[in-house]
């Protein structure tokens, strides 16, 4: 984006811009928590997550008729950023009902929840994956061609996702947890008001759990491009190939690390995935600094298994720590506010530390020290491994 709506910037700058973009879409995420939070406790998991579904999907759809800094000058960058924030207001409630229709329809009692609770974790790989062949696709198109419309084709072609996940999530019937709540007359008037009067401690938990995994993810799925590109000076498509690798390596480690939090238990595989984490990213980018093709390639591929350890019993662990009526809002405040810290400063910050020390390896050092903080906050969150989380806690 910054070439396009950010031309008069020298390139760092513009790299800068754009991702503060991407982060104003982070930042209204725990907006989206609050609203569809308090909706999800209140009126059920499946009406909700068709609202967040709709908000998400046309906002993304309409990014690909925004028009350049050419054709309207400042104004295109403006709406980009209001479309991200709608983006982000939808993503924001749209974790927490997911993991919840896959958690709590769970039929085989306490035993497979972390597992159930990681297919959802599965679409971000699977949207990784379908906008990396995409991308490669249209990067096939000539330098202008790809930046006057090649770009858009991802964002134009996402309406019929939203379509499909419209139909399916249509025929899903709402969760015996939710019904029980409605049976049992325990439907909270404001929950959200209700879960940081209650729970506090879990909310901060859970952001702070989130720390190590989302920096790590998306220093190595954003960063990567303008890191790849622009310093190793490897070709795009190159990099964009080596992504793809990595998430269809996540189709089977994210289910396999939730499958195995099943059996050590959620906060164990948690805590082994936040120190291979902290450890993994000196490897990574002093692979990434030798610029030898196979070695960038192996580690970019690499890069996404020590980040799926965490990912796969993460919304299990995370969603497990609320009591059934606050859970939708608890689960997603705590998630989404991670994005504020986490997830959409990320690139910025890696891009900052290169330009201040031009070295990989303060990237590196900024990413354990995320790690560890995760360590602490890990340590720390209940496990509910194994136990019912069908019937109200004492919360």
């Amino acid at each position: 984006f910054g070439k396009l709506y950010f031309p008069n910037s020298d390139p760092t700058t513009a790299t800068l811009l754009a991702f503060s973009t991407y982060f104003v879409g982070f930042a209204a995420r725990p907006v989206g928590a609050a609203i569809f939070g308090h909706y999800g406790d209140r009126i059920g998991r499946k009406a909700t997550l068709i609202a967040t579904l709709m908000f998400m999907g046309i906002a993304t759809f309409l990014i690909a008729f925004v028009p350049s800094y050419d054709s309207i000058g400042i104004w295109g960058g403006i709406i980009l950023t209001i479309l991200r924030a709608i983006q982000g207001i939808g993503v924001g409630g749209e974790w927490g009902g997911s993991v919840l229709l896959s958690m709590e329809w769970s039929r085989s009692g306490q035993h497979n929840r972390g597992f159930l609770a990681s297919w959802p974790q599965w679409g971000v790989p699977a949207g990784l994956f379908l906008s990396t062949i995409i991308m490669l696709g249209a990067t096939a198109l000539s330098g202008d061609q790809f930046l006057n419309w090649g770009w858009r084709i991802p964002f134009f072609l996402s309406i019929a996702l939203v379509g499909i996940g419209l139909w399916i999530r249509l025929g899903i019937l709402e969760t015996p947890v939710f019904q029980k709540l409605l049976n049992d007359n325990k439907i909270e008037r404001a929950p959200i008001v209700e879960v940081f009067k209650k729970q506090p401690k879990e909310i901060l938990l859970s952001a702070l759990v989130r720390l190590g995994q989302q920096s790590q993810f998306y220093v190595f799925t954003a960063f990567i491009f303008a890191y790849g590109v622009g310093t190793l000076h490897m070709p795009r498509d190159f990099i964009l190939t080596a992504v793809l690798v990595a998430s269809c390596i996540s189709f089977v480690s994210i289910p396999l690390f939730g499958h195995i939090s099943d059996r050590i238990g959620r906060r164990n595989m948690y805590l082994i995935g936040t120190a291979v984490c902290g450890l993994f990213g000196f490897l990574y980018f002093g692979m990434l600094d030798t610029a030898v093709p196979s070695a960038v390639f192996i580690a970019i591929v690499l890069s996404l298994i020590p980040h799926d350890m965490m990912y796969g019993p993460q919304a299990a662990l995370i969603a497990e720590a609320f009591t059934p009526r606050l859970r939708y809002s608890g689960s997603s405040l705590g998630y989404q506010f991670a994005s504020i810290i986490a997830g959409g400063p990320a690139p910025l910050i890696a891009t900052a530390l290169f330009a201040a020390y031009h070295t990989g390896y303060a990237i590196a050092i900024y990413l354990a020290l995320c790690s560890m903080i995760t360590l602490i906050a890990t340590a720390l969150m209940p496990d509910y491994t194994g136990r019912d989380v069908s019937t109200e806690y004492d919360a």
